[in-house]
């Protein structure tokens, strides 16, 4: 069978109609957060690359700052506080890395800023101060005040450089104010590098569109200590907003444009790998049918790629049910040719004598007029024996099979003696008492129907023989009768064949038996016997 073939070519690679669904909703879901994951995890190196820009700032002015130091402090070797440690002395910096290597001439300073750290309050407003900013700190601080100016300019940084006590001494606003109560400007002047970053407050409202960004309600705030030798002599505290992150898109609108094109092509694909893995099988299993229904196929085909299980399995059900619906539909187009053939011979023999009797019974012989109603009589009995057959054949066909098992030994047991009394002697042959997946009565009449037909065809003995394999069963049944003639074989499991017309024979007990085993998995077939007939059952065995 068609079907049988496709089941026993080995399966491709197949996904369930459940995990495309799912790999489909997952990647719907991924789409939309990873444009989310990029966009924060690009947001967030905007913030570094600012960060890194004040700390490329701060150390500038803290090299300018100390240059200027040299230039108007007498003794600036001594000037500042001692730290007794900082990582930004040269040499000082603490390996916490068992594979880096330290070098006493660099001290490098990383950005550390990350947008998953909590964002602090707006900076605290200076304070003032009874103290007085050291006079050589406001003088440097006079001197670099022109750099500062210029350098915002181009940077747009907020800067101040305040003296070792966090006094402003240098910067657009704050003069003499004091810084040193803020946590970094508090960290630079224990020698230590310290960032943050603060709620931006701004005096305009941002545009709708720069809402979606987080980059636009921040403020990046650095301190870098200014430090010659193991002294403190004062900080550099910087601050800046990132760039808008859709201003840094717009000016990278091709990469933006590709990665968009990406996302297309990979929602183009989906989208095609959906159509092949469920819409094409579909259409296809629809146009089959259609031409099915029309008459241009005999029967749905199974699906050459269904992809899914769900798919395959619908396939070859679809695959299944049009074969047998193909079969059953022949199988009646047959049977219906063979009932009309068989009924319409005794019907039109009997229309044939009724009307011979109507015109010449008054003149007709009596022992003439006899044969006529004695043929009438035999017709009738073979219409009546074909109805008999056929109400059992059509309740073989439909026969739902149960559960229920049958062991050889003990049925053949009941149907010995019964047989014996008929002149049909059983040799029965170390049969196995083995379950058989068969209900008894049904395979009491399947043996039955075998045996009265050895007794029709002259056979006295019936031997029985088995033989067992993994899941089956293979019954021979020879009997010493008449045999069947080499003519004959192909057409013994024909329905209404028969060499037993003249004596009533209905030629419908092989369909029968065939009837019965299909019902429940088995099959019989014609053995090879040089004497007499063999008939060889195949049963299946019960689990």
């Amino acid at each position: 069978m068609l079907v049988n073939a496709r089941l026993s070519l080995p399966k491709k690679l197949r996904f369930s109609l459940r995990s495309i669904l799912l790999i489909m909703m997952l990647t719907l879901l991924l789409l939309p957060l990873a444009t989310l994951y990029f966009f924060r995890i690009y947001e967030n190196e905007l913030v570094r690359q600012t960060e890194l820009e004040l700390i490329a700032q701060g150390a500038s002015l803290a090299a300018s700052y100390r240059q200027m130091m040299r230039l108007t402090h007498p003794k600036v070797a001594d000037y500042g506080y001692v730290l007794s440690y900082s990582p930004l002395i040269a040499g000082q910096r603490r390996s916490y890395m068992r594979d880096e290597v330290i070098d006493p001439y660099y001290t490098p300073i990383t950005p550390e800023l990350d947008l998953v750290k909590p964002v602090y309050a707006p900076r605290p407003d200076p304070i003032a101060t009874p103290q007085v900013a050291d006079a050589y700190a406001r003088k440097a601080g006079a001197l670099l005040i022109p750099v500062i100016q210029n350098t915002q300019q181009v940077m747009l940084a907020g800067i101040r450089i305040l003296d070792m006590k966090g006094i402003v001494v240098a910067g657009k606003d704050d003069l003499g104010m004091s810084l040193a109560h803020i946590p970094e400007v508090s960290q630079a002047l224990k020698g230590h590098y310290a960032s943050l970053i603060r709620q931006r407050v701004s005096d305009e409202p941002p545009p709708p569109l720069y809402s979606l960004s987080r980059g636009t309600h921040i403020r990046v705030f650095a301190a870098f200590p200014i430090i010659e030798g193991n002294r403190l002599q004062g900080v550099v505290y910087l601050s800046r907003t990132p760039k808008n992150i859709l201003k840094h898109l717009y000016l990278v609108q091709d990469k933006l444009y590709l990665a968009t094109g990406i996302l297309l092509s990979v929602a183009v694909l989906l989208v095609l790998f959906l159509s092949s893995s469920l819409s094409r099988p579909i259409r296809e299993l629809i146009r089959q049918t259609q031409q099915v229904a029309q008459g241009e196929l005999p029967y749905v085909q199974p699906l050459k790629n269904p992809v899914t299980y769900e798919l395959a399995q619908l396939s070859d059900s679809f695959a299944s049910m049009s074969q047998a619906l193909a079969e059953r539909s022949d199988y009646i187009r047959r049977f219906a040719s063979h009932v009309s053939h068989e009924f319409k011979t005794p019907l039109t023999s009997m229309q044939g004598a009724l009307e011979l009797l109507n015109e010449h019974i008054d003149t007709m012989p009596p022992e003439r007029r006899q044969r006529f109603l004695d043929n009438l009589l035999s017709d009738t009995q073979r219409l009546k024996n074909l109805v008999s057959r056929l109400l059992e054949l059509a309740r073989a066909d439909a026969l739902e099979p149960s559960k229920q098992t049958s062991q050889l030994p003990e049925l053949l047991r009941a149907m010995t003696n019964r047989y014996h009394e008929r002149g049909l002697e059983l040799e029965i042959l170390d049969l196995p008492a083995l379950p058989l997946a068969i209900a008894p009565d049904a395979l009491e009449s399947v043996l039955g129907n075998l045996f009265d037909n050895s007794l029709h065809h002259g056979a006295s003995v019936v031997r029985l023989t088995a033989r067992v394999g993994a899941e089956r069963l293979w019954l021979s049944l020879q009997d010493n009768g008449q045999g069947i003639s080499p003519a004959n074989r192909e057409r013994i499991f024909t329905p209404f064949f028969t060499t037993r017309r003249n004596e009533g024979g209905t030629g419908l007990g092989l369909e029968i038996v065939a009837s019965l085993l299909k019902a429940y998995n088995a099959s019989i077939s014609l053995g090879s016997a040089e004497s007499g007939a063999e008939f060889i059952l195949e049963l299946a065995l019960a689990t």
